[in-house]
């Protein structure tokens, strides 16, 4: 257990996404203890650990969270004031191809992290990443906490499972266990398979000199799109609260793909509709026309409140890319 006067401890599941980094930035900024986890820590490059200055001040571990004993191990070995489970398969389009994978790594391993908590019965405060995508639809109509789940593919299915195996452990068992349901949050970060650093990394090349063009799926869905540094501020807020419940993060402004493709163009000087294909190929099988949310709870409550709104994220974007 933790000495009176000694720093927390954070354990992050999946220490080597995007939005982990950036959470173990600001834990570590906050006088935390952090450590995080990967599969085979002794062969991952923690690459944006390494890009953020950070990658000496996390300890790492290796851990499977689809093997129980594993988990266990881990958090018998770190004692973990506070868990981040922002671990899992993080693709909607790759969960198409693997479906049960996307089971596996997210409904799956949130049950094992929740049991191994329940059964050591230590005081920790959990912290589950959900996702906007569990809305499913609707209709550009905003959403909020109360907001019915429509999930429509084998990611926000297993994200919905996860979210509601979270409530119904902080319900029977008493747990601090809160879901951050997040909306499309963006960063330098973010590797070339998600649309938004595909469209940045291309626009930066074809500025070079590439003579490329680029194909893109289907340029009318509509996305909240926000900043992945502001979002991971709202994570730990909800974690320091005495009475553990689950909230919306997001900028409460929808807007087509094809006005962020634009944007990232004109940034470098470029007209999108002249490097621009589409490709039938990319569409999804079934993707989701308008995605918004309401984060009036966050607000009242957590005190956040997003400040970047879309041409803000793609010009952080677009300088960091360049600077590289």
């Amino acid at each position: 257990m933790r000495e009176e006067g000694a720093p927390k401890t954070a354990l992050i599941c999946g220490i080597s996404g995007q939005d982990a980094a950036y959470l173990a930035q600001l834990l570590l900024e906050r006088g935390y203890r952090v450590v995080g986890t990967s599969r085979d820590a002794a062969m991952a490059s923690f690459s944006n650990l390494v890009k953020l200055g950070i990658r000496d001040r996390v300890k790492v571990a290796s851990a499977a969270l689809n093997d129980f004993r594993s988990i266990i191990r881990v958090l018998l070995d770190v004692e973990p004031d506070e868990i981040y489970n922002l671990s899992g398969q993080t693709s909607v389009g790759l969960s198409f191809e693997q479906p049960a994978e996307a089971l596996e790594s997210i409904a799956f391993a949130t049950l094992n992290l929740l049991e191994a908590i329940r059964l050591l019965k230590r005081p920790v405060r959990f912290y589950n990443a959900g996702s906007s995508e569990c809305f499913g639809d609707n209709q550009g109509e905003p959403a909020d906490e109360d907001t019915p789940f429509r999930p429509r593919s084998p990611y926000a299915v297993a994200k919905a499972a996860a979210f509601w195996q979270v409530s119904s452990y902080r319900e029977a068992y008493k747990i601090h266990a809160c879901s951050g349901i997040l909306f499309n949050h963006e960063s330098p970060l973010r590797p070339e398979r998600f649309v938004t650093q595909k469209v940045v990394a291309a626009a930066c090349r074809i500025a070079n000199g590439s003579r490329e063009r680029l194909r893109l799926g289907d340029l009318s869905v509509r996305r909240d799109w926000g900043w992945a540094p502001e979002y991971v501020e709202a994570m730990w807020r909800m974690v320091q609260q005495e009475d553990p419940t689950d909230y919306v993060i997001c900028t409460g402004e929808t807007v087509p793909l094809s006005a962020f493709v634009d944007e990232v163009f004109a940034a470098v000087g470029l007209a999108s509709k002249d490097h621009v294909d589409i490709d039938r190929t990319l569409f999804r099988p079934a993707d989701l026309r308008s995605s918004v949310g309401s984060a009036e709870k966050a607000r009242e409550k957590l005190g956040w409140k997003a400040q970047y709104r879309m041409p803000d994220v793609v010009r952080a974007m677009v300088k960091a890319a360049r600077a590289t």
